[in-house]
């Protein structure tokens, strides 16, 4: 028997605790040592404040905190607490304090030293302003005493920094018509970078200027302070700073009124384990309707041809195309893609996409795309009506600074990955509205050509950003492209918001996680090589699966526009086929929730998928989804008690 926690986020480890506070007029929370969702009434003025370690290939050594001390009063606060970093060679020990004023005044202090000599990318506070004040008018202070203002950006922009958010030693934002957030920082230079970038939810200042050398070396002995300050200054005419908030229940309505989205096929990767599926898999995989299989071929590899081989096999046993992407070494495109098609001729699979890249992406220094696009458009052509598509297998940063030849290319393409900067069940649900935002940015680059997004993973697959070898994992320990919520009803509820910003953005395409394994949609027969840190059933299907099965059943219908109130309380899909209407309601927190549905009319049939019943549905998970929902009775607003990371799947008919 798996525990309740294990089945909603994947591990026995108790969540940080979240300490509500004030700061008079300012709402916020603490965890772990961290500010969050720092809130004008209902405007959110700032995401998070942290403090951050991060090594020479941008890890985050983990914050491990001690000695916190907490005096909390109505409208202001003081805490004091210690935090240690030891990861490799890294040992760095900070001491933090922050103070919250009854006037809105919240300042955070950090003050460390290095214990050990290690290299450092960056060690200190992180700044995230929110995503949703795109357009916000902003004013900066510069470290030179000069003055500037500007409006954040609408579309995604990749520039490190984002100018002319540079050098900064204060920025302020407008929160509301006259009235201001101002953030002040010592103890470094600090500078922005538009995040979502990487899908993150926010812009982020942070220290130490990108345009410094790094790796930098740090000796023992090395002191670190730093002071970020957040102060209101309101500039109507009668000074009053203060907005009051309704609280009321999450929503998540149709909106009958708005235009539909194609759902977009949903493929999934073929697993790294390199296991061929089983008959069961396969029967389990087919239930999904998947639009296609994708396969990663490494054409200077010499053992490609035998995972081509079995991703054929697998992909005509799913009757499905596939998806292949190709991994191109520019200076032997021509000998590799050769020896490709005479293998392709020979096997004859069916192909949807060639997804092509150059087999090192270069985060700085230019791109090597077109040595590789047009030699794989000569190559492959005449095999099938395959599209040649192209960008990135990476972040979508990398698309928008090196775009390949649009006149080459029949598509554009980029990865998402949910776990770059940050970690935690919040700010992975946060990457969610982001995502869209990235599919739109990309729209825009591609001129009116599809936009693919393959594959959407939780970790990294591999880190275009490092600037050393990757040290080995230790002993007992996941590897780094491995989480344990992967198996979990996070994951399910995570992937129901995906589907819908994806395809309410335009994606043409999308690729998630793999068929099977640890970074699948089901556990192999063999079960979980490290069972005691991912704590899967052998055999048995993940809740991931529950949820794109649900979605699979409308394959070629639409997304409508449904759309959550509160996306971080709660978030989900409403498809509509052939006069069938079904709405996946997903609860993205720790904490019951009651959900108001609006939009559907007639009787509804629920089925609920939460911890009381994921062990049975993954399992046995034909009979869970053959046995009978419970019958609602219709209502133009019904009202769903959500326990903590639940999916509630509703069928009816829309108003």
């Amino acid at each position: 028997m798996l525990s309740a926690r294990v089945l909603c986020y994947g591990t026995d480890e108790p969540l940080p605790e979240r300490v509500p506070l004030r700061a008079g007029p300012l709402s916020l929370v603490w965890e772990g040592g961290d500010l969050r969702t720092i809130k004008l009434g209902g405007r959110e003025v700032l995401r998070r404040i942290y403090v951050a370690t991060r090594d020479r290939n941008w890890g985050t050594a983990p914050n491990v905190m001690s000695n916190a001390l907490m005096d909390v009063r109505a409208d202001a606060f003081r805490i004091r607490y210690d935090v240690e970093n030891r990861q490799d060679d890294i040992h760095f020990i900070w001491h933090g304090e922050i103070t919250g004023e009854a006037d809105g005044t919240i300042r955070f202090s950090m003050d460390g030293v290095a214990q050990s000599t290690f290299l450092k990318n960056r060690i200190g506070f992180c700044i995230l302003h929110p995503a949703d004040i795109a357009g916000a008018r902003c004013r900066m202070d510069h470290v030179d005493g000069t003055s500037e203002a500007a409006t954040l950006p609408v579309l995604l922009v990749p520039d490190q920094p984002l100018l002319p958010f540079a050098e900064m030693a204060r920025m302020a934002h407008e929160v509301a018509p006259g009235v201001w957030a101002e953030v002040h920082f010592t103890g470094d230079i600090f500078e922005m970078e538009d995040q979502r970038n990487w899908t993150d939810a926010s812009y982020k200042t942070f220290s130490t200027p990108l345009r410094l050398p790094y790796p930098m070396e740090v000796p023992a002995g090395t002191r670190i302070v730093q002071t970020v300050t957040l102060a209101l200054r309101d500039e109507r005419s009668d000074q009053r700073v203060g907005f009051t908030s309704a609280t009321q229940s999450p929503i998540f309505a149709i909106d009958a009124a708005a235009p539909a989205s194609p759902l977009p096929p949903i493929g999934l990767g073929t697993a790294s384990h390199g296991a061929p599926l089983t008959v069961t898999e396969i029967s389990r995989l087919r239930a999904l309707n998947l639009g296609h299989l994708r396969a990663d071929l490494m054409l200077a590899d010499a053992a490609y041809p035998t995972r081509l081989r079995q991703a054929a096999a697998e992909a005509q046993a799913l009757g499905v195309p596939l998806e292949i992407a190709l991994l191109i070494s520019p200076d032997a495109a021509k000998t590799e893609l050769g020896a490709l098609r005479r293998l392709l001729d020979a096997l004859q699979p069916k192909v949807c996409r060639w997804l092509v890249f150059p087999a090192k992406e270069l985060f700085r220094g230019g791109s090597r795309l077109a040595e590789v696009i047009e030699p794989a458009r000569t190559h492959l052509a005449g095999y099938g009506d395959a599209a040649l598509v192209s960008g990135t297998d990476a972040d979508f940063i990398f698309l928008a600074r090196s775009l390949p030849p649009l006149d080459s290319v029949d598509a554009l393409t980029f990865a998402i990955t949910a776990e770059v900067h940050a970690f935690d069940n919040a700010s992975i649900v946060e990457t969610l509205a982001t995502q869209g935002a990235a599919v739109r940015s990309a729209r825009e680059l591609a001129g009116g050509m599809p936009v693919y997004v393959s594959p959407v993973t939780f970790r990294q697959r591999h880190n275009p950003y490092a600037t050393g070898a990757i040290p080995p994992t230790p002993p007992g320990e996941l590897p780094p492209q491995v989480d344990p919520r992967q198996m979990s009803l996070f994951a399910a509820c995570w992937a129901a918001g995906s589907v819908r910003n994806l395809a309410q953005s335009g994606a043409a395409g999308i690729t998630y996680f793999e068929t099977t394994g640890w970074r699948g949609v089901m556990e192999t027969e063999r079960g979980s090589p490290a069972p005691d840190k991912f704590r899967s059933i052998p055999g048995a299907v993940f809740p991931v699966y529950h949820v794109l099965a649900d979605i699979g059943e409308f394959a070629g219908g639409e997304v409508l526009a449904g759309q959550p109130s509160d996306a971080l309380v709660v978030d989900g899909i409403a498809l509509r086929k052939d006069n069938r209407v079904r709405v996946l309601v997903a609860n993205m927190t720790a904490e019951p929730q009651t959900v108001t549905a609006a939009g559907l009319r007639d009787g509804i049939d629920m089925r609920l998928l939460d911890a009381s019943v994921a062990e049975e549905a993954m399992r046995a998970s034909e009979a869970f989804r053959a046995r009978p929902d419970a019958k609602l009775e219709a209502a133009a607003r019904l009202e769903i008690k959500l326990p903590p990371y639940a999916v509630a799947r509703l069928d009816g008919k829309q108003a």
